[in-house]
């Protein structure tokens, strides 16, 4: 931790449910500092000081932080893709930062003044709470074991230079937090705020990690994973029996799309989101990083793609020669969520009409052939967007119990239809049958520490349901699977160069080639191999962006992250994580 820890508390004063909230707040005080004794007066003290825990949500990293796992291929690979990734120097660039703590720390320490209602302490500490769960659960993804506080420190504080506490001891103190939290926190549904729900929520988020994390972790001789698997398992039921959240509904065909590019959201489902607007010039990039060809042409990759199910329930390896299918032949008859979550055949912008004319996959955009519209909205906001983005949902709640109950070997058939069948339904993909699970070998091939068709089959749903919100990396380090950010990420297969109809339509869209001709043909779009990209098995096969990059995963280091250097260097009890040296 750096050592520079300052006595003053930078208040961030964030827009409540994005209105413009003015307070003389900060005419009253200067904007740099605040003293405990002039402030935490009034309830509104409380919301002011707590609204700065927000900026630590992600935005834009909820879905671009699958740009870093097998979902997606973009044209310029991070460094934990690429196998490059070295010992970072300052803390800034590990992620090994911590005034986030320290201002929630000193809230705690100063908010229980008996001149406020003793409710509203208790909300407002709850949120306190929540977010130190979250600021550790966050260190724990990353590190593993870290410093644990829970109290405000100053420079002369001795506990600047203690070791690291284990991820024991930090796991529970994490629970500790939130279990406060769910006690405490109003009920109320506010989706840009903590409540008691998305605490409850979270809650079955952190042990059901960290319950898979130490069973398929025996490298760390980690106990207790079956307990933190029925604690997830507990938490997610109890948010399922009492909760006012539910699925959102509607039309099978458009239900999933329409629920991440509508401009507010969703009431049943989005238990805790970031909001945007217009009014208060908060916005994102998700229009602009999908459609847009300058934005690392995400691309999703063809194992998502081949994850999805048949419309009638069987595994798309089922088909002949579903390895080798056309664009057009392989989007047929597949789950509906596959048609809201890339470009096929009839796309349209949200709000064009019928006679607006359909976009085949933009290869400027996405060399993989499979072009993303999960969060794509109309677009007048492709050079900014105001829909919200989910952090927590009642789907991924669904389907942590049925993880958590699946590994625990509790997924009865009872069970898969309270959770994950709830989640199929809704876009009309025949239920999961516990006991008639049809053998699908690519599935298989995937993951190498369980073969358990159960587990296969909430890995195959959490994948798809929860695409680019966030999950896919830390889901695959967590199951020790992280061999498979090493494999050579494949697009669209052709069974040649030249020319395709991508949309079935009798007329060609798209040329595959080695060099752009000169001129170009009207209206034919061009997948320019060149140098770098290829065609899996020469002359045909499957797009591969990055043909000549060797990737590669380190099973003896790459599930931690490394501490940085400098504070190594500032504090000698610190140890590095294993195999960073």
């Amino acid at each position: 931790m750096k050592t520079k820890i300052k006595y003053s508390i930078v208040v961030l004063v964030w827009a409540t449910l994005l209105t413009a909230c003015k307070d003389d707040f900060l005419d009253r005080y200067p904007q740099s500092e605040i003293s405990s004794q002039q402030f935490f007066n009034t309830e509104k003290d409380l919301e002011l000081f707590t609204n700065g825990f927000y900026s630590a949500f992600p935005e834009d990293d909820i879905y671009m932080s699958d740009f870093t796992s097998d979902n997606v291929d973009i044209s310029g690979l991070s460094e934990v893709l690429n196998g490059t990734r070295i010992i970072p120097t300052s803390a800034a660039s590990a992620g090994w930062t911590w005034q986030p703590l320290y201002n929630i720390n000193y809230f705690l320490d100063h908010y229980n003044k008996p001149a406020i209602a003793a409710e509203a302490r208790n909300h407002y500490s709850g949120i306190a709470r929540f977010f130190r769960a979250y600021f550790y659960f966050e260190k724990l993804k990353r590190f593993g074991d870290v410093p644990f506080y829970n109290k405000p420190l100053n420079e002369q504080s001795p506990e600047l230079y203690k070791a690291r506490d284990p991820r024991t001891l930090v796991t529970d103190s994490i629970i500790a937090d939130l279990d406060y939290a769910i006690a405490n926190l109003r009920i109320a549904k506010t989706p840009g705020r903590v409540n008691k729900w998305a605490a409850l929520a979270f809650k079955s988020r952190v042990c059901l990690f960290e319950g898979t994390f130490r069973k398929y972790h025996d490298e760390f001789n980690l106990p207790g994973a079956d307990a933190l698997l029925q604690t997830a398992a507990a938490a997610a039921d109890l948010f399922m029996r009492t909760s006012p959240y539910k699925l959102a509904t509607g039309t099978s065909s458009t239900v999933y799309l329409n629920l991440f590019s509508s401009q507010t959201p969703n009431a049943d489902e989005y238990i805790l989101t970031t909001l945007y607007a217009l009014a208060v010039n908060r916005s994102h990039v998700a229009n602009a990083i999908f459609t847009s060809p300058t934005r690392n042409n995400p691309g999703i990759t063809k194992s998502l793609v081949d994850s999805y199910l048949m419309s009638d329930g069987r595994p798309f390896s089922a088909l002949p020669n579903y390895d080798k299918l056309s664009f057009f032949s392989e989007v047929q008859n597949r789950d509906p969520r596959l048609s809201q979550t890339i470009r096929t055949p009839g796309y349209r912008r949200i709000n064009a009409s019928l006679a607006t004319a359909a976009l085949v996959p933009d290869y400027a955009n996405t060399f993989t052939g499979y072009q993303n519209i999960k969060f794509v909205s109309t677009p007048d906001q492709d050079a900014a967007a105001y829909t919200p983005l989910p952090l927590i949902r009642f789907a991924e709640v669904l389907l942590n119990y049925a993880e958590a109950k699946a590994e625990l070997q509790q997924l009865t058939q009872v069970e898969a239809d309270r959770s994950i069948n709830l989640v199929r339904a809704r876009t009309g993909v025949p239920k999961l049958l516990v006991n008639l699970i049809p053998n699908d070998p690519v599935i298989r091939a995937q993951y190498i520490h369980t073969a358990d068709p159960v587990i296969l089959e909430v890995r195959r749903e959490r994948r798809i349901e929860l695409v680019m919100e966030g999950f896919r990396y830390y889901d695959l380090m967590r199951w020790k699977e992280g061999h498979l950010l090493a494999e050579k990420f494949k697009g669209v297969y052709f069974p040649s160069k030249g020319l395709f109809d991508l949309d079935g339509d009798g007329k060609n869209d798209l040329a595959v080639v080695d060099v752009r001709p000169t001129p170009p043909a009207s209206g034919i779009q061009y997948l320019v191999l060149g140098t770098d990209k290829a065609l899996s098995n020469g002359i045909s096969g499957n797009v591969i962006v990055h043909d000549k990059l060797v990737k590669k995963f380190d099973e003896s280091k790459d599930y931690l992250h490394p501490l940085p250097l400098n504070e190594l260097t500032l504090n000698k009890n610190l140890a590095q994580n294993p195999g960073w040296k």
